[in-house]
């Protein structure tokens, strides 16, 4: 039975999904969801009713969340392409960095941009400023790190790199860093030139503009 994969091309985590799937050339059904549509809405909350993609579909088995639905395809649909080392201390450091990229750079840089969103009056500027605060710092981080690797563990691409890549794209739409952070910007570049991550940027194109710019 095929795989079917509930997403929107435009979301960081539907993306970092799909980045392992299209690695390993793994066929699946693509099942588009918008939110603010009712009908396409309770296709997805019939699934797992939180009502958050991506959600991965295989038979009677039903995995939601990007690092789990990435996990998943390595333990069941596996190819050339490894996302998680056998060693468990080195699969150890591949989920801290793959948390690391989702915690401190993604779901930061969705606080700016989600505030952006807000109606007037409702905004928290309290908040973003916290949140450009610890961005800048995670950036930094990400430049030290990447000073003298290919990818996230070094030379292997893993789970860490698909968190990482869109992460590092709408955080640099957010505060571009390409002049002050190089070894960040050329990871990026890297990442972005990676033709699993050029599919899953060829695809959000034309949601781009949905994306706000926050001041």
């Amino acid at each position: 039975m095929a795989l079917s994969f509930y997403y929107h091309p435009l979301s960081s985590y539907c993306q970092k999904a799909l980045i392992a799937l299209y690695e390993n050339d793994i066929p699946f059904e693509p099942v588009q969801i918008d939110l603010r549509d009712p009908d396409s809405r309770a296709k997805l909350t019939a699934l797992w009713p939180i009502s958050k993609f991506p959600v991965l579909k295989d038979g009677d088995w039903v995995v939601p969340e990007s690092s789990i639905i990435i996990e998943y395809l390595d333990q069941n649909y596996p190819g050339p392409v490894r996302f998680l080392p056998a060693d468990p201390q080195v699969a150890r450091q591949v989920r801290m960095r793959d948390r690391f990229f989702d915690l401190y750079v993604d779901e930061t840089m969705a606080k700016i941009v989600g505030d952006a969103m807000r109606p007037e009056g409702k905004t928290d500027p309290f908040g973003v400023d916290q949140a450009r605060t610890r961005l800048e710092t995670a950036l930094t981080m990400v430049d030290n790190a990447m000073a003298e690797k290919t990818w996230a563990m070094g030379d292997a691409f893993t789970l860490a790199d698909c968190a990482a890549a869109p992460a590092l794209f709408y955080a640099n739409m957010v505060t571009s860093f390409e002049t002050r952070l190089p070894h960040a910007a050329a990871y990026l570049k890297r990442l972005c030139e990676r033709p699993s991550f050029a599919r899953c940027l060829a695809e959000a194109k034309p949601y781009l503009d949905m994306v706000p710019k926050p001041k």
